[in-house]
């Protein structure tokens, strides 16, 4: 019977890591259609509701100062807007924790200055101790380059600029494993700038078509019309625009953020390197 639950519990344990791994890898997805399914909710619910508009008609005009219900009529294009804003605000949040792990638990800089400690005099074991201290990219890419320099450092089969080019290549293919972590999502966020704009745009003129419709029509211009083409037009720009200006931000930050944890690893490893051929 023990060997029944034994072997259930064995075979279970691969489906989980496998199930998380799914995920991990359709996380974008899962997250783009979530936040359009949102963005449909909130307005359909919230801007659509009919206690915004007169006569309890959400075919009505807005009450008097009520912004839900303006949003509301900016069309069926307001929806995909506000789902793009939600995809920009929850990626740069993902972004943000994602990067907070890559430097690990230490400020980088003082990361770099105790391996440098350490290694001048010639404490390696502690160095690495550290790095399982420090983890994050920063932590893993410099203990990596740390087990290289541990192993080759008595070789008598390698001479010297061997050894150093060993370290290197180390650090080199670390590196090249944990970039992929640090720069994954953020094409979406990068995507999301142009798209979130032309969302907007596109909004903008199907607005305007709507206005210039109402102003031809014979005899006196629909005013109610009018109105509400012009509100289109300006909602959804109003969206698209503030929507293009958070995730512009957030991919600068992001990538200046990315920029300065390589600057971090490439000095950790000169270091290293520099200290390495002081040494022998």
């Amino acid at each position: 019977m023990s060997q029944t639950t034994t072997s259930t519990v064995a075979s279970g344990a691969p489906q989980v890591r496998s199930t998380g791994a799914a995920l991990r890898e359709f996380f974008a997805t899962i997250v783009i259609i979530t936040c359009i399914t949102i963005g449909i909710l909130i307005y359909v619910f919230i801007l659509g509701n009919p206690n915004n508009f007169e006569g309890g008609d959400p075919r009505n005009n807005p009450l008097q100062g009520n912004y839900l219900g303006i949003a509301y009529k900016g069309g069926v294009l307001v929806p995909i807007a506000i789902g793009l804003l939600l995809i920009a605000i929850t990626m740069s949040i993902e972004r943000a924790i994602t990067l907070a792990r890559a430097t690990g638990k230490m400020s980088m800089e003082a990361f770099v200055q105790q391996i440098e400690y350490l290694l001048e005099y010639d404490r390696i074991d502690d160095a690495l101790a550290l790095c399982d201290k420090q983890r994050g990219t920063v932590g893993n890419v410099v203990r990596e380059t740390l087990v290289r320099l541990k192993q080759v450092k008595d070789d008598p089969k390698m001479d010297r600029e061997q050894k150093v080019v060993s370290i290197q290549k180390a650090l080199e293919e670390s590196l090249a494993l944990e970039l992929p972590m640090l720069e994954k999502h953020m094409t979406i966020i990068a995507t999301i700038v142009s798209i979130a704009t032309l969302i907007g745009l596109i909004g903008t003129v199907l607005g305007m078509i709507r206005a210039f419709a109402a102003l031809a029509t014979s005899g006196a211009p629909d005013a109610v019309a009018l109105a509400t083409g012009i509100s289109e037009a300006l909602v959804n720009t109003a969206l698209g625009i503030t929507t293009s200006t958070i995730a512009t931000v957030m991919y600068n930050y992001f990538t200046s953020r990315i920029d300065d944890i390589t600057y971090r690893i490439d000095e950790a490893g000169y270091i290293i390197v520099q200290t390495f051929q002081a040494k022998n």
